[in-house]
């Protein structure tokens, strides 16, 4: 078993602003979520940009950030459809390039229906690769112009193996496989999906980027991880032993300034740094 990397957390910035000292501490890898939502998609955000890269100011760890995912479905085939999410997609690079982000979480076009059906429609399978390729494609050439590592998100993903293929397919050094502990819980206890630590498993090599979060099988919780029914002794000993060094990000909804008790709780089981 391989020493895991150090934890490190998912932030807003006035959220950073109170943990600076923290994060600055060890150097914990950080994303910053103020670029994700819908409302911020026409802004260039430049003064926060500015601001974010002061703050960051003698960092030396890993950033990156949530990119846009509201509406932006990997698996559209409305040509109409899959300009607009190329377009929102090109546009957080764009912000990506500003910060200096090395990485921007992308989310999964499969779902729970999809993976019962694509039997039942034998199109269905080949449509949404090609698809998701098509919307990819300069976004995945811009990113290896910048050295921005997309992660693909497991979101309503009843199977691991998928998001792992297309990954293959594509092909590329700045696409890898992220995995949220929480929707895969949420999968597992809802659709029967594979247990949290199988996923990790599944993505080995290919995973980059995981979100710590704890729920319980029900909804998407998000909560501080020792909250909910994720299996964390067996999560944290499936990624000790793929040979990947993903970012481990804690994305807790709320209560972020507990976040060093939280960490400070798994390093005492022996689950983190």
């Amino acid at each position: 078993m391989s020493p895991l990397p150090v934890l490190g957390a998912s932030l807003k910035y006035d959220e950073l602003v109170s943990l600076r000292d923290w994060i600055f501490e060890k150097n914990r890898p950080i994303e910053l979520q103020d670029f994700c939502m819908v409302d911020v998609l026409d802004d260039d955000q430049d003064d926060l940009i500015t601001a974010y890269k002061d703050l960051l100011d003698g960092f030396g760890g890993l950033h990156g950030i949530h990119g846009p995912f509201f509406s932006l479905d990997l698996a559209a085939t409305d040509p109409l459809i899959q300009q607009v999410v190329t377009v929102r997609l090109l546009d957080a690079l764009n912000k990506c390039e500003k910060l200096g982000a090395t990485h921007m979480v992308i989310h999964s076009p499969f779902t729970f229906w999809h993976s019962l059906n694509f039997t039942n429609y034998s199109f269905l399978k080949p449509t949404i690769f090609e698809a998701a390729q098509k919307m990819l494609a300069p976004v995945i050439q811009r990113a290896e112009q910048i050295g921005c590592c997309l992660m693909l998100e497991n979101i309503d993903d009843a199977d691991p193996t998928l998001r792992c293929d297309l990954v293959e397919m594509i092909n590329s050094p700045m696409l890898q496989v992220s995995i949220d502990t929480g929707h895969a819980q949420l999968a597992h206890g809802q659709y029967k999906a594979p247990p949290v630590p199988d996923y990790v498993t599944v993505a080995g090599s290919l995973l980059g980027h995981v979100h710590l979060q704890d729920a319980d099988g029900y909804a998407d919780r998000h909560w501080h991880p020792g909250e909910g029914t994720v299996p964390w002794g067996g999560v944290f000993k499936a990624l000790s032993e793929i040979h990947a060094r993903p970012r481990l990000i804690i994305e807790a909804r709320d209560r972020k300034l507990r976040l060093p008790q939280t960490v400070k709780r798994l390093e005492a089981l022996g689950l983190g740094q």
